[in-house]
C-alpha cells in the first residue's frame, strides 16, 4: 500500500509530521494543563482524560479506528492514507509529550487564575500544528473525515459539519469542567482557525490590483521600471459610455502596494483603481511552483 505512495506525497510527511508534534506540544503544554477543551475527536479525548484519566494519545486513536475504516469504503485509498498518517503521528507524538511530562523532563504551563497567556499561546501553537498539516495535504482525522463524508453523502458544507460537531462537543464539556473554560476555549479556537489561515495563506499574500485608465501602456512601462514587476493589459468596455479602456492587472507583495498606488496616479490621477487580497501567489516573483 504504501509502495503505491506518490513520490511528492513522501515529501509532504516532514511538513506533516512536525506539525503534529508542535500540536501535541500545544495541547499538552497548553490546553489540558489549564483544562482547557477542543473540538473534534480531540475533544472527545480531552473530555475522557478530563474524566476518567485516560491518556489522550490511545483515545484519540481509538476513536478514529472506526472512522478509518468507514472513511476507506467512502473516500478512497488515497484520502484515508493522508488522514491515517496525521492521525498516528499526532498519537504517536501525544504519547512522547505524556512521556516527557510524566518523567518531569517538561514542566506543562500552568495558569492558576489568568488564562490569558494560556489561551493565546495555545491558539497560536495548536494553529501553526494543524496549518502545516493541512497546507502539506494531511488531517488528523476525527471530524474532518465526519465532514467530508457528511459532505459527500448528505450534501452539507464541510465547514458546517465541522461547526456543528465542535460545538456539540465543546458544548457537552460544561457538565465537566467551568464554563469560564469553555469561553475561554472559544477564544482558543478563534485563534487557531486565523493562525491556521495565516499558514495556509498569508505566507504568500499579496494585492491584485485592477487599475482601469487611458495610459495604460504608460503604467505598464512605469511598473516594469521601477518596480521590476509584470503587469497584464486586458481590452474593456465601458457598460454606460461604450468608451473601448484598457484595464491593468496586477500583482504586488503587501509592502509594494504604495508604491504602485503612487505610481498609478502619478500616470493617471484619474485612474479608477481597484485592490483585492490574494492568497498563495504562484509564479515568477513570487512562490515557485
Amino acid at each position: 500500500m504504501l509502495s503505491s505512495y506518490p513520490l511528492v506525497k513522501w515529501k509532504n510527511l516532514l511538513p506533516i509530521t512536525l506539525g503534529t508534534a508542535i500540536y501535541a506540544f500545544g495541547l499538552h503544554y497548553f490546553v489540558i494543563s489549564n483544562e482547557l477543551m477542543e473540538g473534534g475527536i480531540t475533544g472527545i479525548a480531552l473530555l475522557l482524560n478530563y474524566s476518567f484519566h485516560l491518556p489522550p494519545s490511545a483515545t484519540t486513536l481509538v476513536i478514529n479506528i472506526p472512522l478509518f475504516y468507514l472513511g476507506w469504503k467512502v473516500l478512497g485509498k488515497e484520502t484515508m492514507l493522508n488522514t491515517v498518517i496525521g492521525t498516528v503521528s499526532l498519537s504517536f507524538f501525544l504519547w512522547i509529550m505524556e512521556q516527557l511530562i510524566h518523567r518531569g523532563w517538561i514542566v506543562p504551563f500552568h495558569s492558576e487564575h489568568d488564562y490569558f497567556l494560556a489561551v493565546a499561546y495555545a491558539g497560536v501553537t495548536l494553529g501553526v500544528g494543524l496549518g502545516l498539516v493541512f497546507r502539506y495535504g494531511g488531517t488528523t482525522g476525527g471530524s474532518d473525515i465526519i465532514a467530508t463524508i457528511g459532505q459527500k453523502w448528505l450534501g452539507w458544507s464541510m465547514g458546517r459539519v465541522i461547526l456543528v460537531f465542535d460545538c456539540l462537543v465543546i458544548g457537552s464539556a460544561l457538565f465537566f469542567i467551568p464554563k469560564e473554560k469553555i469561553l475561554y476555549t472559544f477564544v482558543v479556537v478563534f485563534i487557531t482557525t486565523k493562525v491556521i489561515d495565516i499558514i495556509i495563506e498569508g505566507a504568500y499574500a499579496a494585492r491584485a490590483f485592477t487599475v482601469i485608465t487611458d495610459h495604460a501602456e504608460e503604467l505598464v512601462a512605469k511598473i516594469a521600471e521601477h518596480m521590476d514587476r509584470g503587469a497584464t493589459i486586458i481590452p474593456a468596455v465601458g457598460a454606460y459610455s461604450k468608451a473601448h479602456k484598457n484595464v491593468v492587472y496586477c500583482v504586488v507583495y503587501r509592502q509594494e502596494m504604495k508604491r504602485l498606488k503612487d505610481l498609478a496616479r502619478s500616470v493617471d490621477p484619474r485612474a479608477f483603481i481597484i485592490i483585492n487580497e490574494v492568497h498563495d501567489v504562484v509564479g515568477e516573483g513570487f512562490k515557485p511552483e
